[in-house]
């Protein structure tokens, strides 16, 4: 009696290890997609890497093809990308931890912190709506494209200005503030980009029907560089993720208006509906599972960030290749986006 109790609970535990390991399979069973996705060349070859993580945790890490094509250098995951415009998401941040901390009003008018501006405009755009891109200005000597608040028009100069806040309120450089967060939150391969005196950075290459041709002249300026400079690593950005939706750089509050639906805007990695955008932040609740994050594109660079709030999944596809078929450009990005977005749909 005593041995067949024995030989029942052995079963017992075998058949739950065999349960756990299959269940664990199949939770897990986007590598080997995700691994012969990127080996494919119908559409157009992959030249990046790639970072998937739960819970913080990387599970899944790819590094394919060349930092630079003329050496035929191997990518490595730590090498140091432009992310271009996820920049934004980084920099509505550091304007909302401004928030956090009393010295900006988000429904102040931009002129209350940016006093030397003499447009009339500067008095009736608020903070809000450049972090959500409804402010309605052109260019600094323009006259403004609708009435604030009534319209979407993406852009970078929103951006500029935002950059130009921080300073204002911190009383310290937008790439001090940039960098000072990189360090507390231990983002060791992460800066913002300084001309002639930043680490090394990858090759970023213009990709047209299948020739290459390298970026010689960075888009990025010091004015720029709250929308477009900030350089970091895929697994950098998963923990930038963790930190950021985690609660460990907002305050709830603060962090849940940053994730609001503020206004409706359509971008094709994030479908063919419109959906929601926040501030520096795009949010998909269309479907199944909500989604969001952001793109960024130029220099020769294409970058994808998602992130999956139920489950806690980041998703990072980072590309030193810009094609110049804006539909291509994130291909693989969106393929690996679409793999994950699959799976949780099914759970």
């Amino acid at each position: 009696m005593k041995t067949s109790t024995h030989i029942s609970c052995y079963i017992t535990v075998l058949l739950l290890f065999i349960h756990c390991n299959l269940f664990a399979q199949k939770k897990n069973n986007y590598a080997a997609s995700v691994d012969s996705l990127i080996k494919t060349t119908d559409i157009r070859n992959f030249n990046g890497v790639i970072a998937i993580a739960e819970n913080g945790i990387v599970k899944y890490t790819k590094a394919y093809g060349f930092s630079n094509l003329e050496k035929k250098t191997p990518l490595k995951m730590q090498d140091n990308f432009e992310i271009m415009s996820n920049s934004k998401q980084i920099t509505a941040a550091l304007l909302l931890r401004e928030v956090d901390k009393g010295k900006v009003d988000l429904q102040a008018p931009i002129k209350t912190y940016l006093p030397y501006l003499t447009q009339s405009w500067a008095d009736t755009v608020t903070v809000h709506q450049l972090l959500n891109h409804t402010h309605g200005i052109d260019a600094i000597d323009k006259p403004l494209l609708f009435k604030p608040g009534t319209s979407f028009k993406y852009g970078n100069f929103s951006n500029v200005l935002l950059g130009k806040i921080i300073a204002f309120s911190s009383k310290k450089t937008y790439n001090q503030m940039a960098d000072s967060l990189f360090k507390a939150l231990k983002m060791k391969h992460t800066f913002a980009y300084v001309k002639d005196k930043n680490k090394p950075i990858v090759t970023g290459y213009k990709n047209k029907d299948g020739v290459f041709t390298k970026v010689e002249t960075s888009q990025i300026n010091p004015d720029s560089t709250p929308a477009d400079g900030i350089i970091t690593t895929a697994e950098d950005l998963v923990i930038w993720n963790s930190n950021l939706h985690e609660g460990k750089i907002l305050k709830p509050e603060t962090y849940k208006l940053m994730v609001s639906e503020t206004v409706l805007a359509q971008h094709n990695s994030f479908g063919k509906e419109k959906c929601g955008y926040g501030y520096g932040i795009r949010v998909n609740n269309n479907g199944k599972t909500k989604y969001i994050g952001h793109t960024g594109l130029g220099d020769g660079f294409a970058s994808l960030n998602i992130y999956f709030p139920k489950n806690k999944i980041s998703v990072v596809v980072l590309e030193n290749q810009m094609n110049d078929k804006l539909e291509l450009a994130y291909y693989f990005g969106n393929q690996v986006k679409e793999i994950i977005l699959k799976l949780e749909d099914k759970k």
